[in-house]
């Protein structure tokens, strides 16, 4: 239904309308900061002028509905005459008229012109309402600040071990004994001796769930921002909660005993679809996600009932098990005229045939998924993992580990261009940014994490590839973070630290020291020495080109002073580089970082295990490195990392032998690790060697001392 022509346009929380200038002004400087940025923008010159304290003339703005085009898509025009909004369809109103709210200023509208439409139909954020609930207010609020950002799909992940969180009238006992539980803190209660579930009511329980009413609330506010909610029942994993309130769904029969569904036992389904029917009487959307996740398989091993039907089916693995269930909920799902998503885990044993994946371990599933003619949302956990930190650990709020800050979140591409055709780019129907929320426990936490990251995904999934780049973006994020204040939005107001990357030439046998900041403008000063920068120290204006060793030391000033903690950064070009390395321990091939070389590349690993720069091992790590010919040395370094949240540990000691011949190798001291192997913060410890050596062979061995990671990122050698 078209909007009618008298129409009011609320901007930057006021009402503002035309004054009796109607034309555009000259205007020497225009700054535009709009996310996500348009398809095609032309500017004219100067401002329609706009009084804030009148409301708009019934001729000043006209939305036209065309039937024309993408559904979504928009053009928008602001001259002398007026301002036009045309589109095929509300919704391509809607996306012009947040536009317009971002481009109005105290002068008025800039003379412009704007066609403009999305890169994708799926641009989504999720929410895990499980491990912490947040009441609908708080929903209803991420909603419209979605909206103004164009983002249009809220994943919804309403159960999990933590709770489960929507009122379903057949099992009551899901929100009346498994919607709260003992302890508000995720990790006292998940590693607790007593995790348990308590009945609604119970004095100190923490907790809290979605009444029917609730949802439909929920629902509707999103729908009036074309935002569709999809909704996440996790199946067959992840349901401890459901064990405990309906025990006779797990393969023992006992309630805290297992988080898989006995798929051997045909009461598993009929809870599945008597609890998929209430979802879809609340959630319009065509889509719903049953998880497929993580599932455990144990106990199906020698659960009776699941391996009678394996027999029966002549199944020959308990994936076709999951693959099993997964098959019977999208056959449920489409006699409804719904479609089923899952986690790329329901590719394991078999995909049900038009399952929707959501790739979140890496590309790799979504990429088979895509050649095998299967649609697929992009959310890889290595860039789009909101619970991941998104500064130096050691400035931020407890997180579950990880390290995606803004600008490697926006550096992503949800297309894999190279591993994908054409024909199979065009099944990549989306991006999405997950939030998990182990760690988040209050409203203002999770805007902390949610914002501004996902203005980098909105500009992401909206903005066509070619148009984007990070130093465009990076000021225009920075306009938004009071806008995002005046919202009511807790965002984190960016990072004051430096971003040091490298960049290693073995032609000229040198490394490049690249640096970049998040806030701008930036005034950058720094020293190689180790010593703290000041106003006096050199301006960074260009890349820092070490030929031998340097420690650079940087930070950022404003008004004189260092803001932040400064960034240090150790640089060798040192004479292990490219020197061929030899395993005698097994790599794990997850973790090889740049490949087999990757601890003799000159690069530094950053402030997480997953930038590519880290070698990870779940052996003893054990090297030996051919310096080519008998070579003088005095020192031997490695450094390695401890994160015990995602099972990295320090090594408990770290050896260095050296040998002239590859055979005999004489030790040359052992260094014990530092650091508790129950410090649970990010740290680093570099083991360094000092001696005088005559040694063609080095040989570095590290001892793991805790079932996990051990992970390194480069062994240094003088």
């Amino acid at each position: 239904m078209a909007l009618p022509k008298r129409s009011f346009l609320k901007a930057a929380g006021l009402l503002f309308a035309v004054s009796s200038l109607f034309s555009c002004v000259p205007s020497e400087e225009r700054q535009m900061n709009l996310i996500p940025k348009p398809a095609q923008i032309e500017w004219g010159s100067g401002y329609f002028k706009a009084d804030s304290n009148l409301v708009f003339d019934s001729g000043s703005i006209r939305y036209i509905i065309d039937g024309e085009g993408n559904p979504e898509g928009y053009s928008l025009s602001v001259s002398k005459e007026g301002i036009v909004v045309k589109a095929a369809t509300d919704a391509g109103l809607f996306y012009g008229k947040q536009t317009l709210k971002q481009l109005y200023t105290p002068e008025g509208f800039p003379c412009v012109s704007i066609t403009d439409v999305p890169r994708f139909s799926y641009r989504g954020l999720h929410l895990d309402v499980s491990r912490h609930f947040f009441p609908k207010e708080e929903i209803m609020k991420l909603l419209d600040v979605m909206a103004y950002y164009k983002l249009n799909k809220l994943h919804f992940h309403l159960t999990d071990a933590g709770g489960w969180r929507l009122q379903i009238d057949k099992y009551p006992k899901l929100t009346a004994e498994t919607a709260y539980r003992t302890e508000t803190d995720w990790l006292k209660w998940w590693d607790g001796k007593d995790r348990k579930y308590v009945p609604e009511g119970t004095e100190g329980a923490y907790g809290g769930y979605y009444t029917k009413e609730d949802i439909r609330e929920i629902v509707a506010f999103a729908a009036e921002r074309h935002i569709d909610v999809v909704p996440e029942i996790e199946f067959p994993g992840h349901s401890e909660e459901v064990f405990a309130a309906y025990p006779e769904l797990c393969c023992s029969g006992k309630p805290y005993t297992s988080g898989d569904f006995c798929i051997g036992n045909p009461q598993s389904f009929t809870f599945m679809e008597d609890v998929l029917t209430e979802v879809i009487e609340l959630f319009p959307y065509e889509y719903v996600h049953v998880g497929g996740d993580e599932a455990g398989k144990q106990a199906w091993k020698s659960c009776p009932k699941c391996q009678a039907l394996m027999r029966k089916m002549g199944m020959k693995s308990v994936d076709e098990l999951q693959s099993y269930m997964i098959h019977q909920a999208e056959d449920f799902l489409k006699s409804k005229g719904r479609k089923l998503i899952g986690w790329d885990e329901i590719l394991e044993g078999g995909l049900a045939p038009e399952a929707t994946v959501m790739s979140w371990r890496g590309e790799n599933g979504g990429i088979k998924s895509a050649r095998m003619g299967h649609d697929v949302i992009m959310t890889p956990g290595n860039y789009l993992y909101f619970d991941f930190y998104q500064a130096d650990p050691k400035t931020q709020p407890y997180a579950i580990g990880g390290y995606t800050p803004i600008k490697h979140v926006y550096s992503y591409n949800p297309v894999p261009v190279d591993s994908l055709n054409t024909e199979e780019q065009k099944h990549i129907m989306g991006v999405q940014a997950n939030t998990w929320t182990e760690y988040i426990k209050d409203a203002q936490h999770l805007e902390y994490m949610m914002f501004p990251r996902a203005l980098a995904v909105a500009e992401i999934a909206w903005t066509p590839q070619e148009l984007r780049s990070w130093l465009d973006f990076k000021p225009r994020m920075n306009a938004h973070i009071p806008v995002l204040q005046q919202k009511g939005i807790h965002a984190f107001t960016l990072s004051d630290e430096i971003e040091a990357t490298m960049t290693v030439d073995t032609l000229k046998r040198e490394i490049q020291v690249i640096m970049d900041a998040e806030k701008y403008p930036a005034e950058i000063h720094y020293t190689t020495d180790g010593t703290m920068p000041t106003t006096a120290s050199p301006l960074y204006t260009q890349p820092i080109v070490v030929k031998d060793s340097a420690h650079v030391v940087a930070a950022i000033f404003r008004d004189g002073q260092p803001q932040g903690e400064p960034t240090e950064k150790k640089v060798d070009y040192h004479r292990g580089i490219n020197k061929p390395i030899q395993y005698n321990s097994r790599l794990y091939s997850g973790y090889m970082a740049g490949g087999m070389n990757a601890l003799l590349d000159g690069y530094r690993g950053g402030l997480t295990y997953l930038d590519g720069r880290w070698q990870g091992y779940l052996d003893n790590l054990d090297c030996v490195i051919d310096m080519g010919e008998v070579t003088d040395m005095h020192k031997v370094s490695a450094r390695f990392m401890q994160l015990i949240g995602p099972g990295v540990f320090q090594p408990k000691e770290v050896e260095l032998l050296t040998s002239e011949d590859g055979e005999n190798f004489t030790s040359q001291g052992i260094v014990p690790t530092t650091i508790s192997n129950t410090d649970r913060d990010l740290s680093f410890q570099e083991y360094t060697f000092y001696g005088a050596w005559k040694a063609r062979y080095v040989r570095l061995k590290a001892k793991r001392g805790n079932p996990g990671f051990i992970f390194t990122d480069e062994v240094v050698i003088w």
